[in-house]
Protein backbone atom coordinates (compact mmCIF):
# COMPACT_ATOMS: atom_id res chain seq x y z
CA UNK A 1 0.00 0.00 0.00
CA UNK A 2 1.32 3.54 -1.13
CA UNK A 3 2.70 5.90 1.64
CA UNK A 4 -0.55 8.80 2.37
CA UNK A 5 2.01 10.96 3.45
CA UNK A 6 5.42 10.64 1.84
CA UNK A 7 8.61 11.94 3.52
CA UNK A 8 11.98 13.27 2.83
CA UNK A 9 15.21 15.06 3.52
CA UNK A 10 17.71 15.94 0.35
CA UNK A 11 21.33 16.89 0.63
CA UNK A 12 20.67 20.54 1.41
CA UNK A 13 18.71 19.73 4.36
CA UNK A 14 15.36 20.06 3.04
CA UNK A 15 12.58 18.01 4.12
CA UNK A 16 9.51 17.70 2.05
CA UNK A 17 6.13 16.30 3.18
CA UNK A 18 3.92 15.12 0.30
CA UNK A 19 0.08 14.66 0.90
CA UNK A 20 -0.30 11.44 -0.98
CA UNK A 21 -3.89 10.46 -1.58
CA UNK A 22 -4.78 11.87 -5.10
CA UNK A 23 -7.87 9.61 -5.69
CA UNK A 24 -9.69 11.64 -2.65
CA UNK A 25 -8.01 15.51 -3.52
CA UNK A 26 -5.67 14.35 -0.27
CA UNK A 27 -8.40 14.45 1.92
CA UNK A 28 -6.66 14.35 5.15
CA UNK A 29 -7.76 11.12 7.13
CA UNK A 30 -6.72 10.17 10.91
CA UNK A 31 -3.68 7.84 9.49
CA UNK A 32 -2.51 10.26 7.81
CA UNK A 33 -2.85 13.02 10.33
CA UNK A 34 -0.48 10.33 12.83
CA UNK A 35 2.05 10.27 9.87
CA UNK A 36 1.93 14.60 9.96
CA UNK A 37 2.77 14.03 13.36
CA UNK A 38 5.44 11.37 12.69
CA UNK A 39 7.26 13.70 10.19
CA UNK A 40 6.76 17.04 12.15
CA UNK A 41 8.37 15.34 14.84
CA UNK A 42 11.00 14.02 12.69
CA UNK A 43 11.23 18.03 11.13
CA UNK A 44 12.01 19.08 14.83
CA UNK A 45 14.43 16.23 16.37
CA UNK A 46 16.65 15.80 13.14
CA UNK A 47 19.48 18.44 13.30
CA UNK A 48 20.08 18.18 9.36
CA UNK A 49 16.44 19.60 8.21
CA UNK A 50 17.25 23.55 7.65
CA UNK A 51 13.47 23.80 6.00
CA UNK A 52 10.35 22.53 5.43
CA UNK A 53 8.33 22.25 2.29
CA UNK A 54 4.62 20.68 1.75
CA UNK A 55 2.90 19.30 -1.66
CA UNK A 56 0.34 17.85 -2.41
CA UNK A 57 0.15 14.76 -5.25
CA UNK A 58 -2.43 15.27 -8.18
CA UNK A 59 -5.27 18.33 -8.76
CA UNK A 60 -5.11 19.34 -5.63
CA UNK A 61 -2.68 20.33 -2.20
CA UNK A 62 -5.98 19.16 -0.21
CA UNK A 63 -9.85 19.37 -0.31
CA UNK A 64 -9.65 19.34 3.59
CA UNK A 65 -10.31 16.49 6.02
CA UNK A 66 -11.83 13.46 5.26
CA UNK A 67 -15.27 14.75 6.46
CA UNK A 68 -16.44 10.51 6.14
CA UNK A 69 -14.46 9.75 9.30
CA UNK A 70 -16.59 12.72 11.41
CA UNK A 71 -18.10 11.09 14.19
CA UNK A 72 -16.35 7.67 13.86
CA UNK A 73 -14.71 7.75 17.15
CA UNK A 74 -15.67 5.73 20.25
CA UNK A 75 -16.20 8.78 22.10
CA UNK A 76 -16.12 12.85 21.78
CA UNK A 77 -14.19 12.54 24.92
CA UNK A 78 -11.21 10.44 23.51
CA UNK A 79 -11.24 12.06 20.08
CA UNK A 80 -10.75 15.44 21.99
CA UNK A 81 -7.71 14.02 24.47
CA UNK A 82 -6.53 12.33 21.27
CA UNK A 83 -6.09 15.46 19.31
CA UNK A 84 -4.95 17.47 22.86
CA UNK A 85 -1.80 14.76 23.11
CA UNK A 86 -1.07 15.25 18.95
CA UNK A 87 -1.73 18.95 18.67
CA UNK A 88 -0.49 18.47 14.92
CA UNK A 89 -1.20 22.34 14.07
CA UNK A 90 0.70 23.58 17.04
CA UNK A 91 3.73 20.78 16.31
CA UNK A 92 4.00 22.74 12.72
CA UNK A 93 3.98 26.09 14.06
CA UNK A 94 6.41 25.41 17.08
CA UNK A 95 9.06 23.63 14.49
CA UNK A 96 12.74 25.65 14.35
CA UNK A 97 13.11 26.05 10.97
CA UNK A 98 11.17 28.25 8.08
CA UNK A 99 8.06 26.12 6.20
CA UNK A 100 6.94 26.98 3.14
CA UNK A 101 3.43 25.38 1.41
CA UNK A 102 3.41 24.38 -2.39
CA UNK A 103 -0.16 25.32 -3.01
CA UNK A 104 -1.77 24.09 -5.82
CA UNK A 105 -5.89 23.32 -7.12
CA UNK A 106 -8.01 22.95 -4.14
CA UNK A 107 -7.16 24.49 -0.94
CA UNK A 108 -10.06 23.94 1.39
CA UNK A 109 -10.82 23.27 5.06
CA UNK A 110 -7.55 21.93 6.78
CA UNK A 111 -5.87 22.21 3.17
CA UNK A 112 -6.05 25.97 3.56
CA UNK A 113 -5.38 25.80 7.59
CA UNK A 114 -2.00 23.97 7.08
CA UNK A 115 -0.96 26.35 5.01
CA UNK A 116 -1.63 29.12 7.31
CA UNK A 117 -0.06 27.53 9.23
CA UNK A 118 3.14 28.10 7.78
CA UNK A 119 6.11 30.91 7.01
CA UNK A 120 5.78 31.13 3.60
CA UNK A 121 2.59 29.82 0.81
CA UNK A 122 3.48 30.25 -2.87
CA UNK A 123 0.28 29.10 -5.06
CA UNK A 124 -0.14 27.85 -8.56
CA UNK A 125 -2.30 30.49 -10.60
CA UNK A 126 -6.13 28.83 -10.78
CA UNK A 127 -5.99 27.47 -7.18
CA UNK A 128 -8.98 27.98 -4.82
CA UNK A 129 -8.86 28.84 -1.36
CA UNK A 130 -11.52 28.49 1.49
CA UNK A 131 -13.20 26.74 4.87
CA UNK A 132 -16.22 25.21 2.48
CA UNK A 133 -16.61 22.97 5.59
CA UNK A 134 -19.11 26.14 7.45
CA UNK A 135 -21.28 25.04 4.55
CA UNK A 136 -22.11 21.50 6.50
CA UNK A 137 -22.39 22.80 9.94
CA UNK A 138 -18.74 22.15 11.04
CA UNK A 139 -16.45 24.71 12.47
CA UNK A 140 -12.60 25.23 11.34
CA UNK A 141 -11.09 22.71 13.33
CA UNK A 142 -7.65 23.05 12.24
CA UNK A 143 -7.00 26.62 13.67
CA UNK A 144 -8.88 28.75 10.65
CA UNK A 145 -10.77 30.93 13.08
CA UNK A 146 -7.30 31.93 14.53
CA UNK A 147 -5.04 31.67 12.05
CA UNK A 148 -7.07 33.18 9.43
CA UNK A 149 -7.65 36.53 11.03
CA UNK A 150 -3.71 37.02 11.85
CA UNK A 151 -3.15 36.78 8.46
CA UNK A 152 -5.95 38.75 6.52
CA UNK A 153 -7.64 41.98 7.33
CA UNK A 154 -10.81 41.12 9.78
CA UNK A 155 -13.15 41.77 7.46
CA UNK A 156 -12.04 39.17 4.98
CA UNK A 157 -11.45 36.53 7.45
CA UNK A 158 -15.30 36.90 8.50
CA UNK A 159 -16.19 36.81 5.10
CA UNK A 160 -14.58 33.48 4.85
CA UNK A 161 -14.96 31.64 8.05
CA UNK A 162 -18.81 32.57 7.97
CA UNK A 163 -19.81 32.08 4.15
CA UNK A 164 -17.86 29.52 3.60
CA UNK A 165 -17.49 31.19 -0.34
CA UNK A 166 -13.93 30.26 -2.25
CA UNK A 167 -11.37 32.89 -2.97
CA UNK A 168 -9.05 32.81 -6.25
CA UNK A 169 -5.59 33.60 -6.33
CA UNK A 170 -6.04 37.16 -7.24
CA UNK A 171 -7.58 37.96 -4.35
CA UNK A 172 -5.76 35.62 -2.25
CA UNK A 173 -2.65 37.45 -2.98
CA UNK A 174 -4.25 40.69 -2.63
CA UNK A 175 -5.11 39.62 1.14
CA UNK A 176 -2.12 38.55 2.19
CA UNK A 177 -3.09 34.94 2.30
CA UNK A 178 -0.40 33.62 -0.10
CA UNK A 179 3.24 35.66 -1.14
CA UNK A 180 2.96 34.62 -4.35
CA UNK A 181 1.21 33.70 -7.74
CA UNK A 182 2.90 31.94 -10.19
CA UNK A 183 1.87 30.20 -13.42
CA UNK A 184 1.30 26.35 -12.69
CA UNK A 185 4.00 24.87 -14.84
CA UNK A 186 6.56 27.46 -12.31
CA UNK A 187 5.52 26.29 -9.05
CA UNK A 188 8.33 24.23 -8.32
CA UNK A 189 11.18 27.01 -9.74
CA UNK A 190 9.45 29.20 -7.33
CA UNK A 191 9.55 26.84 -4.28
CA UNK A 192 13.71 26.32 -5.27
CA UNK A 193 14.55 30.19 -5.61
CA UNK A 194 12.29 30.95 -1.90
CA UNK A 195 14.23 28.08 -0.35
CA UNK A 196 17.47 29.22 -2.37
CA UNK A 197 17.02 32.65 -0.12
CA UNK A 198 16.23 30.98 2.92
CA UNK A 199 19.45 28.55 3.21
CA UNK A 200 21.56 31.41 2.54
CA UNK A 201 20.09 33.72 5.06
CA UNK A 202 22.38 33.04 7.68
CA UNK A 203 23.03 30.38 10.27
CA UNK A 204 20.03 27.58 11.36
CA UNK A 205 20.34 29.16 15.17
CA UNK A 206 19.54 32.59 14.43
CA UNK A 207 16.78 30.98 11.64
CA UNK A 208 15.23 29.26 14.62
CA UNK A 209 15.14 32.69 16.68
CA UNK A 210 14.02 34.84 13.89
CA UNK A 211 11.45 32.24 13.55
CA UNK A 212 10.32 32.08 17.21
CA UNK A 213 10.50 35.71 17.51
CA UNK A 214 7.87 35.40 14.27
CA UNK A 215 5.24 33.09 15.79
CA UNK A 216 5.42 33.56 19.84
Amino acid sequence: MEDLVQFAIDGQGVATITLNRPEHLNAINMAMRDSLWTYLEACRDIPDVRALVFRGEGRAFSAGADISEFGTAPSLVEARRARHERDVWGLLLSLPVPTIAAMHGFCFGAGLELPLCCDIRIAAEGTQFGLPEVTLAYIPSAGGTQTLPRRVPPGVAADMILSGQPIDTTAALRWGIISQAVPAAALDAAIEAKLAALLAGGAEGAMAVRRQMITS
